[in-house]
């Protein structure tokens, strides 16, 4: 196993590869694509398009197309999990962190496997999409943090499949940060396991916000499984889930 590690939108992008290292070309190319992506979206730097935007320096009209269809994926979702995820903050700034992140994974990873790489997992923050496995590959094992112990893991999942993806969001690490359009949800962590890491990050966020009601929506309407912890510590696993835990027992550590 070897990795390639590098910091970019204010966390921490690993690219673990089984068979060692690609070419330094193909590593440059997903630090580029993630780097792309922080110089347009992120709202800590004033020179960025999205800072531009939410300052009033430039109007939406006047946007990009790349940061119009951004929005336009944004405002799709928001309207899929019935407000549940939104690209607003409740003062009205245009926030697409909730998207962005992921897009830029996904960006990568098709970079990854347009190269013609394999058996290789990014992660970012926590959050991981893995290269698409093949017979006799064994899957990736993933741990997911403890919301009551961040030093501790809750359990672990494997990846493999169609559950290429997973994403993790919560209130242990960075406090109640998420927006919340129906009030105070009962959940402080969802992890989602999915075949994109774009479905995977947004539905995490949204279970988050819209709490039970918006889960049995994300689990009838999308292919996912879901771990959630809420505040009382108590479980629910979809049982894909429980699979993908009982699977990752027989694994061995990465």
């Amino acid at each position: 196993m070897a990795s390639h590690v590098f910091e970019t939108m204010g966390t921490v992008v690993s690219a673990s590869f089984r068979d060692g290292l690609p070419d330094r070309a193909i590593l440059n190319g997903i630090e580029r694509e993630f780097r792309e992506w922080d110089d347009r979206y992120s709202l800590y730097r004033p020179e960025t398009e999205l800072s531009r935007l939410a300052s009033g320096e430039v109007s939406l009209l006047d946007a990009s197309a790349h940061l119009r269809s951004t929005y336009e994926l944004a405002l799709e979702w928001r309207s899929s999990t019935g407000g549940a995820f939104t690209p607003h903050r409740p003062d009205g700034v245009l926030d697409l962190s909730g998207v962005v992140k992921a897009m830029a994974m996904d960006a990568a990873a098709n970079g990854l496997e347009s190269a013609g790489a394999r058996n290789w997992a990014i992660n970012v923050g926590g959050d991981i999409v893995i290269s698409p496995t093949s017979g006799g590959v064994d899957p990736w094992r993933v741990g997911i943090v403890d919301p009551q112990d961040r030093t501790e893991f809750l359990t672990s999942v494997a990846l493999e499949g169609d559950r290429r993806a997973c994403a993790t969001s919560g209130v242990s690490e960075r406090g109640d940060h998420i927006w919340r359009a129906h009030g105070r949800s009962e959940f402080v962590q969802a992890t989602v396991l999915a075949n994109d890491i774009v479905t995977a990050d947004v539905l995490a966020t949204a279970i988050i916000a819209g709490g039970a009601e918006t889960l049995d929506l994300a689990c009838r309407r999308w292919p996912i499984d879901v771990i959630t912890v809420d505040a009382a510590a108590a479980l629910r696993m979809t049982p894909g889930a429980v699979s993908a835990m009982n699977r990752a027992s027989f694994l061995p550590h990465m």
